[in-house]
């Protein structure tokens, strides 16, 4: 890539209270901020292609460390040129560190303080995921943007048990950090983000921030939400979880959301996000509109020759009536999953254009009252 772009550079543009826009430069291209990551699990936005999901707007994809070093393999994928090559997408790609897909998905495993050891959910194979691992696999994709490797534990649990996996998983954030700048090539162009974990106590929030910061990151992302504990008690997390992070790095709220968690987050000093939200409602003939999500397979909208949204310019919106979705959805017809997640990504950037807009402006309580009005009928 060209050497006059920087490795990493995050810019505050402008904030209008506690909500920020501004860039991330990297040396395949700048990320706006408040940013949606659209996510592309497998080497694969489901039912995109890449300049599809391109033109929707977004400027960085996600992939999925667990599920690429399954199939086809980090190796195979590094073999083949890299994950970019491998997918054809050129600007940059943020990697998830794996541990939370360990968690969720391996019914077998085994956590001690080297890392996880686990079963596949494809083939039953045995697989140790530790700091070191995860960076090397992380490397061998050639991410753009690294993710330190932690555990997550639901909130429900106890709070012994969630004070001792923030610590480890803080010392796992130090292997993380020693892991990556051993990979000299790739950590001179790529960066390295902390997770914060501490569920929803404010204290070990707070001692995981200040080890954080002490290790030193180019960004931070807010981790152990949007796992069932619902909008009320992530938000109460929010008011004052991004405060204890670095004012001049990314923030970064993993696993959200729906188009109202991004709003309340972007108002509470949250810059990233990812959720396969919208492409999972695409495949299942859930739109997101500006007056609220819509299901397609609803029999009122058999007859329906307007579009899925009249304020959305997106090609699905502009081409298809909601008759022919409700159509293509009730007949388990391939087009109807790519056009739902067609407009569902783009959507979402609109939504995060508008808000770096208003943020800009000077009006985001005002774009956020009329947005909730219309979307949530609030």
């Amino acid at each position: 890539m060209a050497s006059d772009k920087p490795r990493f550079r995050f810019t505050l543009n402008a904030t209008d209270g506690r909500a920020r826009t501004g860039q991330i430069e990297m040396r395949r291209g700048t990320i706006r901020t408040p940013a949606f990551m659209p996510v592309g699990t497998a080497g694969t936005v489901k039912a995109m292609k890449v300049e599809d999901v391109r033109a929707t707007g977004a400027d960085i994809i996600l992939g999925n460390t667990y599920h690429l070093m399954l199939r086809p393999g980090a190796e195979r994928v590094a073999k083949l040129g890299g994950l970019h090559q491998f997918m054809r997408w050129n600007r940059p790609i943020l990697t998830d560190s794996g541990g939370y897909q360990v968690m969720s998905l391996s019914d077998l495993r085994k956590l001690t303080e080297k890392g996880v050891e686990f079963r596949s959910h494809i083939d039953g194979s045995k697989h140790m995921l530790s700091p070191e691992r995860s960076m090397e696999i992380q490397r061998l994709l050639g991410s753009d943007i690294v993710m330190a490797f932690d555990e997550c534990p639901r909130a429900d649990r106890p709070m012994s048990e969630i004070a001792a996996s923030m610590a480890l998983s803080m010392r796992w954030a130090q292997r993380s950090r020693d892991g990556f700048d051993s990979g000299q090539e790739h950590a001179s162009r790529a960066a390295l983000f902390g997770i914060q974990q501490g569920a929803l106590n404010e204290e070990l929030r707070g001692h995981s921030a200040e080890a954080l910061r002490a290790i030193g990151f180019d960004g931070y992302a807010i981790g152990g939400l949007a796992v069932g504990e619902g909008q009320e008690a992530m938000f109460g997390v929010l008011d004052y979880a991004p405060a204890m992070l670095p004012e001049d790095a990314p923030r970064y709220l993993m696993g959200v959301g729906k188009p109202d968690d991004l709003v309340g987050a972007v108002e509470r000093g949250v810059d990233m996000f990812d959720c396969v939200l919208p492409t999972r409602s695409g495949r299942n003939g859930q739109g997101f509109t500006w007056d609220g999500p819509v299901n397609l397979r609803n029999a009122r909208h058999a007859e329906d020759t307007g579009p899925l949204d009249p304020r959305c310019p997106c090609p699905t919106c502009t081409s298809y009536s909601r008759a022919y979705l409700h159509h293509l959805h009730k007949s388990g017809e391939i087009l109807g999953a790519m056009l739902l997640t067609e407009h569902n990504l783009s959507f979402y950037q609109q939504l995060m254009q508008a808000m770096r807009d208003a943020i800009s402006a000077g009006t985001f309580d005002d774009f956020a009252r009329n947005f909730r009005r219309d979307y949530l009928k609030a």
